[in-house]
């Protein structure tokens, strides 16, 4: 296997692949647009009176992740409802509180909150603004709060078919993930790794080795920003014999990814978006990448929310194409596998495959 090969459209792969997520936006976020502030966006033929706002967790809103694809769906908003929108962009946990007291002071309409970290930090805002409607990516309440609406994917059943063609690609017999936190939507990603990588074991007879989680415990670099750690524990895996790792961790896997084209011989998958697009650089070393539609649901959510705020989940899978994976590099995966691939994705949305289980 070499990283050399370029990357395209795989033969019946099409049968497989959702669209991916938007491009990163053309103006990032800089230190200057913090709270409050307004981001100008070309104005469409007619306007909306509505703001919609965000928060991001402490990855940013360049993360090549999970809050750039947030962003991209706030900007598409802008660019075709009309709208008018704002970001607040956070650097640590204790950015929370103060970025959405800021956005409920700028009057908007909505605020959407990225990712599981600001679980909290959107319950005591909600409680403290009833007035306000909020929105919030991987996260949901045991007893659902009546002005906000959870963002929910199952992202382990397209992580289960990434984990089965992992484990039917590699060469070494050793594939490997990782994440930044040991929380439910990062977990989420390996478990269905986990799980599809050991289906292909248990339907093949092979005995293909997954490093980095058992189902339980795991690797974790401790938080999303380190990317020398990223680099670290990729670099272990790599000495282990692993020749396709997965980063769960935001932008310390662009550490994973360094590691990886260094070495010259293995594969990264990709998380959130399609990196190919999302982390261009590291495209020669993409095997492939599980989506999230994160940017589908927060467009979708704000043009909803215009008509009528309701706080029912929506929930992201591989039959409504919130969920779903990138084409795989060329020729590593062979016609035999892509069809089982096919026909695993048919049983995953049929309910006779269990995604999220390891056994």
């Amino acid at each position: 296997m070499k990283n050399t090969i370029r990357f395209g459209a795989v033969a019946a792969a099409s049968a497989l692949v959702l669209a991916a997520c938007a491009s990163a936006p053309e103006d990032e976020p800089t230190s200057s647009e913090t709270a409050g502030s307004t981001t100008s966006a070309e104005a469409p033929a007619e306007t909306v009176d509505y703001k919609a706002c965000m928060v991001s967790d402490q990855g940013g809103f360049d993360d090549a992740s999970f809050n750039e694809s947030a962003y991209n769906g706030l900007v598409r908003a802008s660019e075709e409802l009309g709208i008018e929108i704002a970001e607040a962009e956070s650097t640590s946990e204790s950015d929370f509180g103060p970025n959405l007291d800021a956005q409920v002071a700028a009057g908007c309409d909505l605020i959407i909150t990225v990712g599981f970290l600001l679980g909290d930090a959107t319950a005591a805002a909600a409680a403290a603004n009833p007035d306000v409607n909020f929105a919030i990516v991987d996260f949901g309440y045991e007893e659902p709060i009546e002005n906000i609406k959870p963002m929910f994917f199952e992202t382990d059943e397209a992580a289960f078919l990434a984990g089965y063609a992992a484990a039917a690609a590699s060469e070494t017999g050793t594939i490997a993930t990782f994440g930044g936190v040991n929380i439910p939507t990062v977990s989420i990603f390996m478990d269905g790794y986990l799980a599809g990588a050991n289906y292909y074991n248990e339907q093949t007879g092979s005995d293909v080795t997954v490093l980095g989680w058992d189902g339980a415990e795991g690797s974790f670099s401790g938080d999303f920003e380190d990317q020398t750690q990223g680099q670290n524990i990729t670099q272990g895996f790599l000495d282990q014999g692993a020749d396709i790792v997965m980063p769960v961790a935001g932008p310390v896997g662009l550490g994973a990814a360094s590691a990886i084209q260094s070495a010259g011989d293995a594969w990264l998958v990709g998380v959130d978006s399609d990196w190919t697009e999302s982390a261009p650089e590291y495209s020669d070393i993409v095997f492939t990448s599980v989506l999230k539609q994160i940017s589908n649901a927060v467009f979708d959510t704000i043009e909803t929310s215009i008509d009528g705020f309701t706080n029912e989940p929506y929930v992201g899978t591989l039959e409504n194409e919130g969920v779903g994976v990138a084409e795989f590099a060329e020729g590593t995966i062979d016609d035999e596998t892509l069809s089982a691939i096919e026909d695993i994705r048919a049983g995953i949305i049929a309910g006779d495959i269990a995604a999220g289980t390891a056994g």
